[in-house]
């Protein structure tokens, strides 16, 4: 794969590379030739460089004579027989892998041949037309049979032919472009997005631009693997079948259909709070609720933790509202600034539970006391807990009234006293940890009526297509019914955590499943990510200013349930070598010099949120992590729970080849036609009673052990 970190060094001695665009660069590098799959497109142009064609012509020579050290089927024979290799019936290239190579790479080879036999034709083409060639001179276009065209013909068409336009006057657009994205590059701060096309039947496993050239990913945000689930991939088939791709408008247009009240209701039982609204992203949902509310309530004042994420802030700023930053989790100076403001002034504390590029856990429970104290409302952006924390997955607010909310199972109605029950407006996603794509809020149902009755972002968006709300439902249930996943996904990351301290990998501390490996450099982070990919075949991508502060670059590696103990193995040995090849700063180094982004800095680590009992270690029930080879586990009780929600609207499942773990079955029935007949007059996807629904759902169970 070309590497344009790489490229970017010759621009100012080659003119192809100093002329074109970065961004043009950067498409050429990871799209394959159409002409040529087995090189890129970026290759193909290089065959017609004078200086490069014939570079790569050798190239191509030295890949064929790497591998072509065998001469016939004898020789091979000989080979295995010497070896003691026992060659399987229908064994095939992609077997073996000198031979799957060798045939790989002369297939590059034969591409760069041709391409370079392309480009000499070419250059015979333009020959002959500089010679008087009439058939080049009428139109190259043109068939070989068809007759030349007469001279005056093609003069009559010159002259008709309209004239270039004129060059804008006035402001140079392209060069302001230009200009602010040289800023980029000279930051370090330039993003590059590589082709990583996820495997469903393999993840973490993806391809690249390359369709054979396969990689681990270690930085998605499908933290569970749902986007590859079963059960969610056979509700979405099940859904496309019925009801087509697209929603066909905005949720006031003809996109508003029980799938999208549904899953409103599952969010609001999963967050035990009266109603709940879908957004098309997190990033809408947060943006359009703080706006307006910031729009709406007079002289609101927002008080915002210095790491918020963007697009909190960019609502805070949209709503033209004062906002006030206070220190990240901070209580001490986030009550200073309350005490400035008259408790009759509406007031909105905005924070996240998980801070997605450090790990820390915001403090619910202490900001709830000082909302309460201070009269403001509080905002909970959970969008990196919901799916991974409680016993149902609602999220670290649920999770730190852990063995309450267990207890309560399935129930909608909310746990008074809890925390989760104290906050006001919490804000999750269908992107991450549910595999799918969406956003939403859960609140009071005057709450969540007037955003959709105000925000801009809601009424004006394309509801989402059913089929994706479908798969987003689909995980949200089987999650609620299963907490293996984020046991084995919280086993892993302890795992991954205490193999890089044992080695002098600087871990940014927390106690959340994120694993910020800290660099400090932006051309170094971006170097460690190109080197793990192009060396070690593992996808991490690099994390830079704005998204952190500068100088405290780093990887943010995301362990999942799904990644083997021997692609674990794989990881620490290559950031081990990564680190040590770049000569990156390690734990003891950053101690040296006094510490950085809470690296070496002499902090205590916090303790997990998931302790040993809630993960269930030591007992038959405890998480295993797999090994090459094994499926993953898929929950039975899940699965059932998941199917029969959509009988009514899908009708029921038939097969029965769904491979799934012994645990008991649960009654569950679908949606019943009354009930489903009264959501088409809910203003909101509210407070649906699962009890009014007829769904007896079981509280959730203790994980079993499975071989």
């Amino acid at each position: 794969m070309d590497k344009l970190s790489s490229l970017t060094r010759f621009k100012a001695s080659c003119p192809f590379l100093g002329s074109t665009k970065n961004a043009t660069l950067r498409t050429l590098c990871t799209n394959a030739s159409p002409r040529f799959p087995s090189i890129s497109a970026l290759t193909e142009r290089a065959t017609k460089c004078p200086v490069m064609g014939p570079a790569l012509n050798v190239r191509g020579k030295e890949l064929v004579a790497g591998y072509a050290s065998v001469a016939g089927v004898q020789d091979v024979a000989q080979i295995h027989r010497d070896h003691s290799v026992s060659v399987p019936a229908g064994a095939t290239i992609e077997m073996c892998p000198h031979a799957s190579k060798a045939r790989a790479a002369a297939r590059t080879a034969s591409d760069l041949a041709a391409a370079a036999a392309k480009k000499a034709e070419d250059d015979t083409a333009k020959a002959a037309a500089a010679g008087g060639c009439p058939f080049h001179k009428a139109g190259v276009a043109m068939p070989a049979e068809h007759p030349p065209v007469p001279k005056a013909a093609t003069a009559a068409a010159a002259a008709t032919a309209p004239a270039p336009a004129p060059a804008r006057s006035g402001f140079n657009y392209e060069g302001f472009y230009v200009n602010e994205l040289d800023k980029k590059h000279q930051d370090k701060s330039y993003r590059y997005f590589n082709n990583i096309n996820r495997l469903a039947a393999k993840f973490p496993l993806a391809h690249t631009s390359d369709v054979k050239d396969e990689v681990s990913v270690w930085c998605s945000n499908d933290y569970l693997g749902m986007g590859t689930n079963p059960v969610v991939l056979e509700t979405m088939h099940r859904a496309l079948d019925k009801y087509g791709h697209g929603a066909g408008g905005t949720r006031n247009i003809a996109g508003n259909g029980a799938m999208h009240l549904g899953l409103e209701q599952e969010l609001a039982a999963l967050h035990r709070k009266p109603a709940a609204l879908v957004f098309s992203s997190c990033y809408v949902a947060n943006d359009a609720t703080l706006s307006t509310l910031g729009s709406k309530l007079p002289g609101c004042v927002f008080f915002s933790d210095t790491m918020n994420h963007a697009s909190m802030i960019q609502g805070m700023r949209h709503s033209g509202a004062k906002r006030v930053l206070f220190k990240h989790n901070d209580m001490v100076d986030l009550e200073s600034k309350l005490a400035q403001y008259p408790k009759e002034t509406p007031k909105v504390i905005a924070f996240e539970s998980v801070y997605s590029m450090c790990g820390s856990i915001g403090p619910i429970k202490e900001i709830c006391d000082l909302a309460e104290q201070y009269g403001a409302l509080t905002f909970l952006d959970e969008v990196h807990a919901v799916g991974l924390y409680g016993p149902r997955g609602a999220g670290v607010a649920e999770h730190l009234d852990y063995d309450a909310h267990k207890a309560a199972g399935n129930s909608p109605h909310p746990i008074k006293g809890t925390v989760m029950d104290r906050v006001d407006i919490i804000t999750g996603t269908l992107g991450k940890a549910y595999g799918a794509v969406g956003g939403y809020i859960a609140g009071s149902d005057d709450m969540v009526d007037m955003i959709r009755s105000y925000a801009p972002g809601f009424i004006f968006t394309t509801s989402l297509p059913p089929v994706t709300v479908a798969g987003a439902h689909a995980s949200v249930v089987y999650q609620k019914e299963y907490v293996g996943d984020r046991q084995l996904k919280q086993v892993n990351v302890r795992e991954v955590k205490r193999r890089f301290a044992a080695i002098d990998i600087p871990v940014v501390p927390g106690p959340s499943h994120i694993v910020p490996v800290l660099v400090g450099d932006a051309a170094l982070a971006k170097a460690a990510s190109d080197k793990l990919l192009a060396d070690h075949n593992i996808y991490v991508q690099s994390i830079n200013y704005p998204t952190v502060a500068r100088g405290e670059e780093r990887l943010r590696i995301t362990v999942t349930p799904r990644h083997t103990a021997e692609q674990m193995d794989i990881l620490i040995g290559a950031v081990d070598k990564v680190f040590t090849d770049l000569q990156i700063n390690r734990l003891s180094d950053w101690v040296r010099e006094g510490g950085r982004a809470g690296v070496g800095m002499g902090e205590v680590d916090p303790e997990p949120m998931w302790n040993d009992q809630q993960l269930a270690l030591g007992t038959p029930a405890a998480p295993r992590t797999l090994h090459n080879g094994e499926p993953p586990v898929v929950d039975r009780a899940g699965v059932s729970a998941a199917r029969s929600l959509f009988n009514v609207l899908l009708g029921p499942v038939i097969t029965a080849n769904t491979v799934i773990t012994n645990h008991a079955k649960a009654n569950v029935k679908g949606i019943d036609g009354k009930a489903l007949a009264g959501m088409g007059k809910m203003r909101t996807g509210g407070a649906m009673i699962r009890e009014k629904l007829d769904i007896p759902v079981p509280p959730p169970r203790p994980a079993t052990a499975t071989a």
